[in-house]
């Protein structure tokens, strides 16, 4: 296969940039001027343009008047919104994977990337991020579900946002690897009713944690209202 060099400078550019976004170096409502960008990157500005609007697609940066280009800002209604549908999806995997024949497998699978997990609290920011998106794509993933998988994709760059929404304290107290261990013990468990609710309590207190901080001292939060 030939290799595409404006293709992978375009990936280069989406992937520093939304590294960047997720990581808070560029905080919502910064604006990403294209000379400025392209410079620092090293790339064309219709380069540059190209990877703005994959960015856009993923729900990460906005148009604005005269095509300004700036971080997404989200609000407390988006991450309700956002993490009742994600709710929805992820306690649908969980109730799958836990009725499966194959569930043994798969458990083995989540317990590898919970482990994941923890190694890369000893690293960095973006590498915990990346593990956790990590370990809720691969408990849709193993559900061999397309459509479901689909629709969680779609999800992920609002997801990225939402972590972003108060910090990095807030978003680091979601990341832990015994959060989600308690979910492949649930899986492992057989009783798909039991993996739903310990899947739909997991994303209400992420929620919680986000818009509130400590949820001790908040009243719960209810997906969906």
């Amino acid at each position: 296969m030939t290799s595409q060099p404006g293709r992978n400078l375009r990936q280069m550019a989406v992937d520093t940039l939304r590294r960047a976004i997720t990581t808070g170096e560029f905080p919502p409502g910064s604006h990403l001027g294209e000379v400025q960008v392209s410079e620092q990157l090293g790339i064309s500005r219709g380069t540059l343009r190209e990877a703005f609007r994959q960015l856009q697609q993923e729900g990460l940066v906005s148009y604005g008047e005269r095509g300004r280009v700036t971080v997404r800002s989200v609000s407390e209604k988006d991450i309700i919104n956002t993490f009742t549908v994600r709710a929805a999806l992820e306690a649908l995997a969980g109730e799958t994977l836990a009725a499966s024949y194959y569930r043994e497998e798969h458990c083995r699978k989540l317990r590898a990337a919970v482990d994941d997990m923890a190694r890369a609290a000893r690293v960095s920011l973006e590498a915990q991020i990346e593990a956790d998106l990590a370990f809720h794509e691969l408990l849709c993933e193993l559900t061999d579900n397309d459509a479901l998988l689909r629709s969680w994709k779609l999800l992920e760059g609002p997801i990225r946002m939402c972590i972003m929404y108060r910090g990095l304290e807030r978003a680091l107290s979601n990341m832990s690897a015994g959060r989600h261990l308690e979910i492949v013990t649930a899986i492992e468990s057989g009783d798909p009713v039991k993996t739903q609710n310990v899947i739909s309590d997991h994303m209400v207190a992420t929620a919680q944690a986000l818009l509130f901080g400590t949820v001790r001292t908040r009243p719960r939060i209810e997906l969906g209202d």
